[in-house]
């Protein structure tokens, strides 16, 4: 069993921030049917290069297509004409969600949007998924990533004090969005069934930006100051990072009510008793008057031994720690790989490969990835015969006629 077995899904949207949220109701077991538009189709498809980073990847196309819209059937339909809204309409008869991440003067153009929808099903789950959100004078401008990384404050959170505004690697803030929009999607769903109401739901990249910061913007608006970015020689010595041997990295943090307790044990942990009666170390104090002294301490100390020789010495003693792994490496890490949070995928042509894993354990359901990205209008058939009711006779004279 799935958790959303039985729920159809209708998306009409193109690149991540809103595919993304229906490529994760497919992994909870949503039938998810993409409209895509003849002969092009999502753009996603056929991104092989952002700046200096390429997404090719040989006899698949875009490696970004892929992860966006896993679990999916592809169909498609110009929705510019008439008889292509009609099959749309029929879908939307048959869904219970919609999405689309168009902008709102497109999706009006196409007589797409929820007052169009609701007539046809008033039971419908309708999401839109935008930059900025629905209303405002910035409701209709396009926004990616970037956009979400920036007007939210994220790119001043980020880096060390001193530097100009740093962006994230990009897709961050998409995949968050796309987590939102299922979320609210769920959640209206819920109410369905509660109540008896569909409704619409709105979510952008900007709303959850600033949502992902809610303690940093809580502490601006409500403590009156921003939290400080990060300025590692100036942090707590014993919620900080540090080079080892190896020239890998291991995280320190223990917890602020609890370090005054466990500094004798770091100090026994790290080989050097002598510091715990260190007059410019023994109290919680002294280590924070003394911070950028005692990091440079614990710096040479850690770079004496291998990182897992640290970790392995530090977890006797339950001192919170871990490694600094690299998106590379997280194969190699076995509490990632145990859990499945980097699952094994049969890929039709790449094989056997690795992808992440659903990021939650259900005891009674079964979820995760079922499929990698379909073909362009793989489905279209299918889905026009087997749920819009079409005839062959019908669907033939539709491609006939350039609807489909």
């Amino acid at each position: 069993m799935q958790p959303l077995e039985g729920i159809r899904v209708l998306e009409w949207g193109v690149f991540h921030a809103g595919p993304g949220g229906t490529a994760i109701l497919g992994d909870l077991g949503a039938e998810v049917i993409k409209i895509e538009q003849p002969g092009g189709g999502d753009p996603m498809r056929n991104i092989q290069r952002i700046g200096r980073i390429s997404f090719h990847m040989p006899n698949v196309g875009s490696l970004w297509n892929e992860g966006t819209n896993r679990n999916k059937k592809s169909i498609t339909i110009d929705l510019s004409k008439e008889k292509g809204r009609e099959i749309a309409y029929r879908l939307v008869g048959k869904s219970d969600v919609f999405l689309t991440n168009l902008r709102r003067r497109t999706v009006k153009s196409m007589k797409m949007e929820y007052s169009d929808l609701r007539q046809i099903n008033p039971q419908l789950i309708y999401a839109g998924v935008s930059a900025y959100g629905p209303d405002g004078p910035d409701s209709d401008f396009g926004g990616f990533d970037p956009q979400g990384q920036a007007r939210s404050g994220m790119m001043f959170s980020v880096g060390e004090e001193g530097m100009p505004p740093l962006v994230s690697q990009f897709g961050i803030f998409d995949q968050a969005t796309a987590i939102m929009a299922s979320h609210q999607i769920l959640t209206a769903l819920l109410a369905r069934e509660r109540f008896g109401i569909g409704q619409e739901v709105q979510v952008s990249i900007l709303s959850t930006s600033i949502y992902l910061l809610y303690m940093n913007v809580l502490t601006a608006l409500v403590g009156g100051f921003e939290v400080p970015r990060y300025e590692r020689p100036k942090e707590n010595a014993m919620r900080n990072y540090y080079r080892c041997s190896d020239d890998r990295w291991l995280m320190l943090t223990l917890p602020a009510n609890r370090q005054q307790q466990q500094w004798a044990t770091v100090c026994q942990v790290l080989g050097h008793p002598e510091l715990i009666n260190d007059p410019r170390f023994d109290t919680d104090e002294q280590r924070f008057a003394n911070t950028e002294e005692l990091v440079n301490v614990f710096d040479q100390i850690f770079i004496t031994r291998p990182r897992d020789e640290w970790l392995h010495a530090l977890r006797e003693h339950d001192l919170i720690c871990c490694q600094v792994n690299r998106l590379s490496e997280l194969v190699d890490d076995p509490q990632i790989m145990q859990n499945g949070y980097i699952d094994d995928f049969e890929h039709p042509i790449l094989g056997k490969i690795k992808i992440p894993g659903y990021p939650v354990h259900f005891s009674e359901s079964r979820v995760g990835t079922r499929s990698m990205a379909p073909r362009l209008g793989e489905h279209t058939e299918e889905v026009l015969t087997e749920i819009g009711g079409y005839t062959n006779d019908e669907v033939a004279q539709l491609q006939e006629d350039g609807v489909i």
